[in-house]
């Protein structure tokens, strides 16, 4: 097989979950607006606890058959890395109708045990996509695993679109439809749970355009495997076997922060409470936290998504065939694509944390003000995480998927002991849950760093990799809290600013990261669609 670029297969993903953040921005935005905190107290740990149970049905299998049929494609065994598939999926519609199962039969008595028993209802409404998101990651993993991220681009925007319009438009209904008073829950869950019904319908969309693409590759994919010669097969029962080792460690470590982000409102709550809050404000300081700064550290975070996805079935291909160079070359490229997007997003928010929750929260202003502060400390927290989330690829390929966990589980355990005991304190409060997460990130990243450098030799470029991308998004950083100010002080006009300041941002930091040469010329190339870009940095004499 052709080896295929990071760079690009990155950009595609890349571009795709943009696309996506923007949609759930367009989505969450609104819904945000009209049902406030209250609604969003019912809506956030229904969501949460689809997501974790998703994180359980979902992460750990589609790494598991990316790798496996990357190392069965890099030497030819395609009959094999077809079946590696096609016995992951079924495995996936089972685990995937045991979630479902538990989301919709058990919601109240999961409502009650969590003390918010309005979230119910959206808990219900959300269960149906579990039975289909599964078996929609198989074929994603199938095709990552190929090297071939497109149909998972193409699936990602195809679910977020079914999404955004249905849960929106049912999200209205709920909250404007007089005739639903009859229903035995306020405005607010019904409005939620009008909402969570869109990640169903998002689930439908997205398994439709996937079978779509499987069926029109369908004829390529027999070819191929017309083509392997191999005589020794592995049995079903030895293929789910390794499926299961790569997942199981997989799927702890991704469901350690959800896990956290559940019992986070607990411990938060009690802790505020305990700092002197009454229950009331200590609730909303909590949703200011994880309705609020949290969705907007997420944002960026599907460049990561997008770079580990993309780093697995390469990094696993190439140690599958002990070539030392191309693992040492995709893992340098992967953390060093990680600096070179979390550093300056950090930058950004710290700059414009307040005036883009103002931006994206205009009839919350009181909660977009008070979840400013912990959105910049998650900010930082962010570098940690990007760094981490690259590693933990690396490690993946590599076969060492157990390290990331423990190293992840270490961190968390420093997180609950930080919040612990900070959010008590009345000066940080809120703060001090987001000074928790952001050292669980820092301790993961330290001791991932540790474990890649120990299993594959691979020396980190501290200059390429964090010294210059650290100065640009520096420059970066201070020349656009000073445009913000120029400009609102100008036209006295938040929005207006806001993407003024974004905007400027983005070509401050392009240039120069060029000028520092924190990325190469040859490096742009790489990205689809970059050729007219390089012509014009050529002809501005910038290299």
């Amino acid at each position: 097989m052709a080896k295929k670029s990071l760079v690009k297969s990155a950009a595609i993903l890349a571009v795709a979950g943009l696309i996506v953040k923007l949609l759930g921005a367009c989505f969450r935005i609104p819904l945000a607006n009209w049902i406030g905190n209250e609604g969003m107290a019912n809506y956030s740990p229904a969501y949460q606890l689809y997501a974790f149970l998703l994180v359980i049905a979902t992460a750990g299998i589609p790494v598991a058959i990316s790798r496996m049929v990357a190392e069965r494609n890099a030497v030819g065994r395609y009959r094999e890395a077809e079946r590696v598939f096609k016995l992951s999926r079924n495995l996936m519609f089972l685990i995937g109708l045991t979630g479902f199962v538990i989301l919709f039969f058990f919601a109240e008595p999961i409502a009650e045990i969590i003390n918010n028993p309005g979230a119910a209802l959206s808990m219900k409404t959300t269960a149906p996509a579990l039975l289909l998101v599964p078996i929609m990651s198989a074929y994603r993993g199938y095709f990552q695993g190929m090297q071939d991220m497109s149909p998972t681009a193409v699936s990602q925007i195809s679910e977020q679109v079914f999404r955004v319009f249905t849960g929106l438009f049912l999200a209205w209904m709920c909250i404007n439809a007089g005739w639903l008073s009859f229903l035995d829950y306020n405005v607010y869950e019904r409005g939620a749970a009008g909402a969570c019904f869109g990640a169903s319908a998002g689930a439908f969309g997205g398994i439709l355009a996937m079978m779509i693409i499987y069926l029109g590759r369908r004829k390529a994919i027999k070819k191929n495997i017309s083509l392997d010669e191999t005589r020794d097969h592995e049995t079903g029962g030895q293929i789910l076997k390794k499926v299961v080792a790569i997942a199981v460690p997989v799927s702890i470590g991704s469901s350690i922060m959800p896990i956290v982000n559940l019992t986070d409102g607990a411990i938060v709550v009690s802790r505020l409470m305990n700092g002197g809050f009454t229950q009331d404000v200590a609730k909303g300081l909590y949703g200011d936290l994880s309705g609020f700064a949290q969705p907007i550290i997420s944002f960026p975070q599907v460049f990561m998504q997008a770079i580990v996805i993309s780093i697995v079935p390469m990094v696993a291909a190439a140690n599958k065939l002990r070539d030392t160079e191309d693992l040492h070359k995709n893992s340098i490229m992967g953390i060093r694509l990680a600096a070179l997007i979390a550093i300056p997003c950090a930058a950004g928010l710290i700059a414009l944390a307040e005036p883009v929750l103002l931006l994206l929260y205009p009839a919350q202003t009181e909660s977009a003000i008070s979840a400013a502060p912990s959105l910049q400390i998650l900010a930082v927290g962010f570098i940690f995480s990007g760094f981490a989330t690259a590693m933990t690829g690396i490690l993946q390929g590599i076969g060492k998927q157990n390290y990331p966990v423990i190293n992840l589980a270490i961190g968390v355990v420093l997180k609950i002991i930080g919040t612990w005991f900070l959010t008590s304190i009345p000066g940080l409060n809120i703060k001090g849950a987001a000074i928790g997460t952001a050292l669980a990130f820092t301790i993961a990243a330290v001791l991932d760093y540790v474990c890649v450098r120990r299993f594959t030799g691979v020396k980190i470029p501290v200059g390429s990799t964090v010294v210059k991308p650290t100065v640009s998004a520096l420059v970066m950083g201070v020349l656009v809290a000073l445009i913000y100010k120029g400009a609102f002080a100008v036209m006295g006009h938040n929005s207006a600013a806001v993407l003024i300041s974004i905007l400027a941002g983005v070509c401050i930091y392009g240039f120069m990261i060029i000028r520092t040469h924190a990325i190469s010329r040859a490096e742009l190339l790489e990205m689809p669609k970059a050729s007219r870009l390089v012509r014009i940095f050529d002809k501005l004499k910038l290299w």
